[in-house]
């Protein structure tokens, strides 16, 4: 459902027509509150673009050497290969040796498994920026590579949707990466409810993909016809029961897991204004530093091997941004707090998006110091906007209760 306020061009305009620059400079952080399950029905709108373009240009003035970090690392080609190996390796063992090790089979699956097969997944990711080798088509074979263990083709949809999801992030009905509206309102804030999305959100995930009903494209239709030779060797090496061993791994992997836990971490809004969060513990050394996901979305150019490097060049951009250190928390918190639901992201209309990404510019420094003096003025003047916009939708919703 998109947002009841602002949704056409004109009341865009209307909304932002005195202004010239963002005034969410240099953070970029928006004037919006979080969507609070129970008071609020649907996700904060936003009448802004998204905020990371902006961050990279503001950013990238003060501290140009950042340029210097983008590239790609063939390190996360060996990678591929030793966990496309390991994880063949274990359908091998328990397909064709360990055949009535059923319990165990499950808990390697949870365990390592479904570890490898997030890994999988965060090297879809280097690949679909091209982070992984010289040439487009490279890095595309090396999503083919991963996809192996995966049963299902996914690497060539993960790239699409996952591109789009940086291109429209938060746009509503173009971000990918945005719960469906029957998710919000099927698991609304039950705690039970929330602990199984958690368990299927790897279904779902492929699901609001699938939702958008585009026609696949020339390197998905490879995609299957890999994938489908791929399975049949699995099949003859390794058995019935070994291809089971995989599909528990994916199954489990990304769903109630700690290397899933990125999917929640990364856009669901724990602070007002804050639409992006990163993780800095220690599960990044294994999962390729996916946790550094402001970094990422600012710099996506930058492989994940030198994604730390950006916060310590500019940590006046980064320190102050609330963050993660426990994947672990963010399920628990997830799951049993009255504050965290589906329906806690941030959205914007592709009307707002746009103008604001085509109209309000990012201010250099001279500009920056004679627009300081208004900024905190014009902050309160559009939170209070904000919050009226909050008071009438909660009205709305008890006149309609």
């Amino acid at each position: 459902m998109p947002p009841r306020e602002y949704n056409t061009a004109e009341e865009v305009e209307a909304l932002h027509k005195d202004e010239q620059f963002d005034m969410r400079f240099p953070s970029y952080l928006g004037f919006w509150k979080r969507s609070v399950p129970g008071l609020d029905e649907e996700p904060r709108f936003d009448m802004y673009d998204e905020p990371h373009l902006k961050r990279k240009k503001q950013i990238l003035k003060d501290h140009p050497e950042i340029e210097e970090l983008y590239g790609y690392d063939t390190n996360t080609v060996w990678i591929t290969l030793a966990t496309v190996c390991a994880q063949v390796g274990l359908a091998y063992l328990f397909g064709r040796v360990l055949t009535d090790w059923h319990w165990t089979m499950v808990l390697v699956a949870y365990t390592i498994g479904g570890s490898f097969s997030t890994q999988i997944g965060i090297i879809f990711h280097e690949f679909t920026h091209n982070l992984c080798a010289a040439t487009s088509l490279q890095n595309r074979w090396v999503g083919n590579l991963g996809n192996i263990p995966m049963l299902i083709p996914l690497a060539q949809s993960f790239r699409r949707y996952h591109l789009e999801h940086h291109t429209y992030q938060g746009v509503y009905g173009y971000d990918p990466d945005l719960p469906l509206e029957w998710e919000i309102r099927l698991i609304a804030n039950d705690p039970i409810k929330k602990f199984f999305w958690l368990i299927i959100y790897g279904v779902m995930y492929l699901g609001r993909g699938l939702a958008q009903q585009k026609q696949m494209s020339r390197w998905e239709l490879y995609n299957w016809a890999w994938t489908l030779v791929c399975d049949l060797a699995i099949y003859r090496l390794c058995g019935a029961r070994g291809m089971l061993y995989l599909a528990i791994s994916v199954l489990l992997g990304f769903g109630l897991h700690p290397g899933a836990a990125h999917f929640i971490q990364e856009h669901y809004t724990f602070r007002d204004g804050q639409e992006t969060y990163s993780y800095y513990g220690s599960g990044n050394y294994f999962w390729l530093n996916i946790g550094y996901h402001n970094e990422h979305h600012d710099f996506p150019l930058v492989p994940w091997t030198k994604l730390p490097e950006i916060k310590r060049i500019a940590p006046e951009y980064y320190d102050h941004l609330a963050y993660h250190t426990s994947w672990c928390a963010v399920l628990y918190m997830f799951v049993t707090s009255s504050l965290l639901a589906p329906q806690s992201r941030v959205v914007r209309t592709l009307d707002a998006h746009r103008y604001a990404r085509k109209n309000l510019r990012v201010p250099d420094q001279d500009e920056i110091k004679a627009l300081t003096s208004v900024k905190a003025e014009f902050a309160k003047r559009m939170k209070k906007a904000v919050e009226l916009s909050m008071e009438k939708a909660r009205a709305r919703k008890i006149a309609n209760a």
